[in-house]
């Protein structure tokens, strides 16, 4: 019996070792981990925040639904946890950047459009048939416009940057609209720039990354059947 125990004793520490290389990875350096690395997390998590974000505006750009939706953002994202997988890094850390990535590419779409309105745009007058609260239906105090044009053909889309609870049926807003109909119209904005939808992506962007790096280094493995990557030759000792 006091064998069997210091046989459990012995193997539960190697046990709890092996789950913890398996859910967080095993970072097995000594000190800081080495800078190519870091390097190469920073590539791998910069690279799929760009794919993600370049594909959404080259959709949205050039009017190719599976791009602008954020289609392509989401294969980019499965990519990426691919990519964690093949160097074996800790499966909650291939979670964490598997839901950033996703989340990523979920907000890419309305900011891809926002790009192309404040490059291409043309501000034009409306007029307002109806107002309402969404304050109820959504949890927030915003108003949606119904709105009708020069012509008063109505659109398609509600308004509701513009629209606020003294708006009433007649007013005039002002909305930016694609003139290749290739994004919806939206409420105009004074001094919007291309860059300002780019850098509300910025938050999901960060996190991204900093989950990316993380993910790679603590994957690191001194042994060549971890992930492939071999580790440093440690010196052979004087005869």
């Amino acid at each position: 019996m006091r064998r069997l125990s210091r046989r459990a004793a012995v193997r539960q520490p190697h046990l709890m070792d092996h789950l913890r290389a398996v859910v967080w990875g095993p970072a097995e350096f000594v000190g800081l981990p080495p800078w190519w690395l870091v390097g190469e997390g920073i590539l791998a998590g910069r690279l799929a925040a760009a794919a993600i974000v370049g594909t959404a505006v080259a959709g949205a750009w050039y009017g190719v639904p599976g791009l602008a939706h954020g289609e392509a953002g989401l294969v980019c994202a499965l990519a990426l946890s691919l990519y964690l997988c093949v160097v074996r890094a800790g499966r909650a850390l291939i979670g964490i950047v598997t839901v950033f990535a996703v989340c990523l590419a979920l907000h890419t779409p309305q900011a891809a459009a926002g790009v192309v309105l404040a490059e291409r745009g043309r501000v034009e007058p409306v007029v307002v048939t109806s107002v309402q609260d969404s304050t109820a239906a959504a949890g927030h105090g915003r108003y949606l416009c119904s709105v009708t044009d020069q012509h008063g053909v109505p659109l398609k889309v509600r308004i509701w940057r513009g629209c606020g609870h003294t708006t009433r049926p007649g007013d005039a807003l002002a909305v930016v609209y694609d003139p290749e109909g290739r994004v919806p119209p939206r409420g105009a904005e004074a001094g919007a720039s291309w860059t300002r939808p780019l850098r509300e992506l910025g938050g999901w962007t960060v996190a991204l990354v900093a989950a990316g790096v993380i993910a790679v280094v603590r994957s690191y493995r001194l042994s060549h059947t971890g992930s492939g990557r071999p580790g440093p030759s440690l010196p052979s000792p004087d005869r």
